[in-house]
């Protein structure tokens, strides 16, 4: 019963996509100074570690369970006791369950590992676990739920009900945390010296190895949705390159015209954001449209990164202007762009004849969602705040949270040679 081809492919993604993780926290680490890079690493590391627990006691059975009212699943797969041996797929293409399960789990840690990026340089280390843990349980299941838990009918209810489309993540990943890392920041509030202080990225060379570990790691986020290894995941591993190629290109042309240079920043960022916005719709446009969609996002999330200076808010390495905005297009792109010709089980967008019922769909997916996300999230980080403590003291953030919370520093400033 098990097509071992396509288990081969997803139990493939699942590595890629789990090495995501590592890139993101090289990515993060360098864009941080130098005085916090192994704390905005460790950010990372914990979202590996806690998500993997909550995942195995009972974040699978009540992300892809039997539905409760499209709202949650059930607990009858507690521990995951009961895909030993059990498969999922269409008749020929079915894969362990156990497989899909470790896929999917990938997704939940890279999701809430993206929010430390709102808040580097100074929240507290155990908050920020605790915080993990709770974001996971509230915010990041029910969504997942919601979006991707597609069962005969009986499933979440923005696919079944609803009958959005979103291939890979554009609610469940990237607009659910670009609306939480907004809440996060808000919560948290601004690091000392924001605008003041250039609080430049402390190591370039880092951020470029990051992002390009996680353009390596997208072909397995979004290819490997297809759950197979067959044309429409050919179609969406394409498209990922297409979109991640136009919106770097675009970013730095926008930045050069702006600003006069195009950065190595930017040419990261661009290349993440063009990720971002194919995710939802790689399985669901042609290579036209995904390029369409990447030189859109390119300029839109390098001019969503600079707003943040004149709203005020603290958003501290652009998680909202490169996901959350990037996602937003990416979903409504669909809504414009999406062609049953790629993709027999999606639906025709309104340039392909298909009319405006399938972009309503998607408008009303993306907004609830991030009220949700955002809600949530704030409720969440205010509590935390207002009992243990969420925020590092500002002698701590002075001083650099390395030292603090994890006795180390990432680099031997002292020329101190007597070390074992």
């Amino acid at each position: 019963m098990i097509n071992s081809g396509d288990t081969a492919w997803v139990l493939a993604s699942g590595a890629l996509v789990l090495f995501m993780t590592p890139g993101l926290a090289i990515f993060y680490g360098g864009m941080v100074r130098a005085k916090s890079v192994l704390n905005m690493m460790m950010m990372s590391f914990a979202a590996m570690g806690v998500t993997t627990i909550i995942w195995v006691l009972y974040g699978y059975s009540l992300t892809f369970g039997k539905s409760h009212g499209g709202l949650i699943g059930g607990f009858e797969n507690l521990g995951l006791s009961k895909t030993l041996d059990q498969v999922v797929g269409p008749e020929g293409h079915q894969i362990p369950m156990l497989a899909f399960a470790m896929f999917q789990l990938t997704f939940a840690i890279i999701t809430v590992a993206l929010l430390s990026g709102a808040i580097a340089d100074r929240a507290k280390y155990g908050s920020w676990v605790l915080f993990v843990a709770v974001w996971i349980t509230v915010v990041y299941i029910p969504v997942a739920h919601w979006a991707f838990a597609a069962q005969g009918g009986s499933g979440g209810w923005i696919v079944d009900k609803l009958g959005a489309l979103d291939f890979a993540g554009g609610t469940v990943v990237e607009i659910n945390s670009g609306a939480a890392a907004l809440a996060l920041a808000l919560v948290l509030g601004k690091r000392d010296g924001f605008k003041r202080d250039p609080m430049r990225p402390h190591n370039m060379p880092l951020v470029l190895l990051g992002a390009g570990m996680l353009w390596f790691g997208w072909f397995g986020f979004n290819a490997g949705s297809a759950l197979s290894a067959g044309s429409l995941a050919a179609t969406a591993m394409i498209n990922t390159q297409i979109a991640s190629a136009a919106a770097s290109m675009t970013w730095v042309l926008f930045e050069k015209r702006r600003d006069g240079k195009a950065t190595t920043l930017g040419v990261a960022s661009g290349a993440i954001a063009g990720a971002v916005v194919i995710t939802p719709a790689c399985g669901f446009v042609n290579p036209l449209g995904a390029l369409i969609l990447g030189l859109i996002a390119g300029v839109a999330g390098s001019y969503a990164v600079s707003r943040k200076y004149k709203f005020g808010y603290d958003d501290s390495l652009d998680v909202v202007g490169v996901h959350g905005v990037s996602g937003v297009i990416g979903m409504i792109g669909i809504g414009l762009l999406a062609t049953l010709s790629v993709n027999s089980a999606g639906k025709d967008g309104l340039f392909s004849g298909g009319g405006t019922q399938l972009l309503v769909d998607q408008l009303i997916a993306i907004v609830v969602v991030a009220l949700f996300s955002f809600c949530a999230t704030w409720i969440i980080a205010t509590v935390i705040s207002k009992t243990i403590g969420f925020r590092a003291t500002h002698d701590d953030e002075i001083g650099g949270l390395d030292t603090v919370y994890h006795a180390e520093s990432a680099y031997d400033i002292t020329g101190n040679s007597n070390r074992y």
